[in-house]
């Protein structure tokens, strides 16, 4: 190659790589302005154009197409603080956690029951939610979680064993040491120490927050920096009365009270307690929870009862139960919505429990904040 030829070579060289690398800029600042100015209730037709914590869906049909919508909760321990007792943050909890869309039948025979949930207990956690609510059963010769009704398993109505669910709970407090998870009871199991020993094999023993240091007469709850410093981080209440003594597992309602669920707790400007539970005002417990969803569980309703219906049911169970934000707001198919959702509700209660705010991301200037409640 002579003089003129190698100059020429070099000339297209320089002029090739000035293209590539003035398109491969271009693509690399529209990915930066996608992921900088993509926000809740933008148009998208992945999750890939949503910004972090969200997806897209689409919620019909009231709105046309899919758009971002939230997907996952904000962790208030790390926004604000984790200084202050148990019972002074709320915490998204999903009902029926485990009866989920598509889980294969674990007996062998199709299942004949509704689903409540469409992630796994293990994606549920790692978005944001903090308390679970779980049916257990005696059945196959263990304990079974199951959609049932008159304290019976059956192959048609059975999920998976418990000790499944237990082991992917213990998998998240080993791999989010700071993190608290609450489970909630629907509990019909009879067989002596047959929960124990689930919680023993699925390794959360080691997690128990025992129910001695449980507070009475409510009291406050202790900081969670202590349970997280004391690896006290799992909270497990049943509804079976006798197991407080015979297994140590709390009995939810000597420290929750809880308004209706199903259809009675639906109803706008109306919250009452549920059979089970004291009145709401009851200030002897110290944490209060709130139930929203239907009797049968629908998902394209459920898009539209988080994005309409669910603060007001907030703000209306907060006088019911004596001016008292809920600590826990349970509902079905937790990520539907057309916008905040289930999400947004769980901020104003973090919000107005932290720093009387609406919202807990203003509770982020700490002292400085000055908000009316």
């Amino acid at each position: 190659m002579n003089a003129s030829q190698l100059e020429k070579h070099r000339s297209l060289h320089l002029s090739y790589s000035f293209q590539m690398g003035a398109a491969a800029l271009v693509l690399v600042m529209a990915g930066l302005l996608g992921a900088a100015t993509a926000s809740v209730g933008d148009k998208c037709s992945t999750g890939a154009g949503c910004g972090a914590g969200q997806w897209c869906f689409d919620c019909e049909p009231e709105l046309a197409g899919s758009h971002c919508v939230r997907s996952a909760a904000t962790n208030p321990f790390q926004l604000v603080n984790n200084s202050l007792p148990f019972n002074k943050y709320a915490y998204l909890t999903t009902h029926n956690s485990f009866a989920i869309v598509g889980e294969p039948s674990h007996t062998g025979i199709p299942r004949i029951t509704f689903d409540n949930q469409e992630d796994t207990v293990t994606d549920q956690l790692n978005n944001g939610v903090r308390a679970l609510m779980l049916d257990t059963y005696d059945f196959k010769g263990g304990v079974w979680l199951c959609h049932s009704s008159g304290g019976k398993c059956n192959d048609f109505t059975a999920f998976e064993p418990a000790l499944d669910t237990f082991k992917e709970i213990s998998a998240f407090l080993s791999a989010n040491p700071s993190e608290i998870v609450t489970l909630i009871l629907e509990d019909y199991v009879r067989a002596p120490n047959g929960l124990t020993n689930a919680f023993k094999a699925s390794g959360l023993q080691k997690y128990w927050f025992p129910v001695s240091k449980m507070p009475k007469n409510g009291q406050e709850w202790p900081l969670v920096s202590d349970m997280v410093r004391r690896n006290q981080r799992l909270l497990v209440f049943t509804s079976a009365r006798s197991k407080q003594v015979t297994e140590g597992i709390a009995y939810q309602w000597n420290f929750m009270v809880e308004n209706n669920y199903g259809d009675n707790g639906m109803d706008a400007g109306k919250c009452s307690n549920r059979a089970e539970s004291a009145p709401l005002n009851d200030k002897t417990k110290s944490l209060v929870l709130m139930n929203y969803f239907p009797s049968v569980p629908m998902k394209p309703t459920a898009c539209l009862q988080h994005s309409r219906g669910l603060a007001d049911m907030a703000n209306t169970c907060y006088g019911a139960a004596g001016n008292r934000w809920a600590n826990f707001i349970a509902v079905d198919y937790y990520k539907r919505s057309e916008g905040g959702g289930a999400f947004q509700a769980t901020d104003l209660l973090n919000g107005m429990l932290l720093c009387g705010c609406q919202d807990v991301k203003a509770c982020e200037g700490g002292s400085s904040v000055v908000c009316s409640a």
